[in-house]
């Protein structure tokens, strides 16, 4: 199924959320309509105006918003005076129910891809009434396993470029916690350490996450890749601030009843742990989708159609 054509924001506004933050959000399509909260990757990344397009304009109340730190949030975690202490997955969802309650909405479904996903998962287990539906895309549930994963285990995959990433650490580092000894070099006081470091970063999440692999324009502007290297480490070096390695996963029972749609590349390298049929046999009321040769991207052919087909499945009827 198509994308839906390119819309507006109807509102928009920063939400004080606490600790000197305010978070960025819009709202898009019928006002009257289903709502939906749609949450950005990375963490970091920001949301985009393609998200919009996932969801019928008639049917749906987009809601899209840039998570602490990120997009047009502030302060931006790409000021290195930024407290980044008070950005953690419990202000990520204390953040959802502020927002929430500031928009009037009982319920939402909750749209989330890759970091989006993990966030979306707790919120849901953590606000069980406040969530209608789950869509979910390149599926991440912030596990120490998937960390491990993408920071070391997939140097055999990738033995060049991972090997350009282990040396961009302090050889005495080279053989322990990778995220955490980045995050070190991302918080130094000296800009150009800052610098080599997240730009060391994104060119190993380049060659993992982006296949076939090609160039990720947003990572050649500085400013985006050090806050975006620099949070995802925040998040990386210290479990997600979950209360264990596998909380989402060990969690996914409080979500029976509630329905929910998994679409997942058949080629993204989250499969390699077997995360997305582990989340499918824990959680029965989700249907799990798999798309052949596509990876870790919402917006591969394929991905696309089955996500819009989702939004439009959950989507009722169109309210005036």
């Amino acid at each position: 199924m198509p994308l839906y054509p390119d819309i507006e924001p109807y509102d928009h506004g920063r939400l004080d959320v606490g600790d000197g933050n305010r978070i960025h959000w819009e709202t898009c399509g019928n006002p009257r309509g289903k709502p939906a909260v749609v949450l950005h990757g990375g963490p970091g990344s920001g949301a985009s105006p393609f998200m919009r397009r996932l969801f019928d304009p008639e049917r749906y109340r987009i809601v899209l918003l840039d998570q602490r730190g990120a997009g047009r949030s502030t302060p931006s975690a790409r000021a290195y005076d930024t407290d980044m202490r008070v950005n953690t997955l419990p202000h990520l969802i204390a953040d959802l129910e502020l927002l929430r309650a500031h928009l009037g909405i009982e319920r939402w479904l909750v749209w989330g891809v890759s970091f989006g996903s993990a966030l979306g998962l707790r919120y849901a287990q953590m606000h069980r009434d406040a969530v209608s539906e789950l869509v979910l895309t390149g599926l991440a549930t912030g596990s120490r396993e998937e960390v491990a994963l993408l920071t070391r285990g997939l140097g055999t995959v990738f033995p060049e470029a991972f090997a350009a990433f282990a040396a961009g650490v302090p050889e005495a580092e080279r053989d322990g916690d990778l995220a955490a000894a980045y995050h070190r070099l991302l918080e130094s006081p000296d800009s150009a350490v800052r610098e080599r470091a997240a730009l060391a970063w994104t060119d190993w999440e380049t060659a993992m996450a982006s296949q076939p692999h090609r160039s990720v324009p947003r990572y050649q502007a500085p400013g985006f890749r050090y806050g975006f290297a620099r949070t995802v480490t925040h998040y990386w070096s210290r479990d997600h601030f979950l209360d264990a390695p596998d909380t989402v996963l060990r969690d996914l029972p409080l979500l029976k009843g509630l329905p929910g749609v998994v679409v997942q590349g058949s080629v993204d390298m989250q499969n390699l742990i077997g995360l997305p049929w582990r989340l499918a046999e824990a959680w029965p009321d989700a249907e799990l989708m798999l798309v052949d040769d596509a990876g870790h991207n919402a917006g591969a052919p394929g991905i696309v159609d089955l996500l819009v087909a989702a939004t439009d499945r959950f989507g009722g009827s169109a309210t005036v």
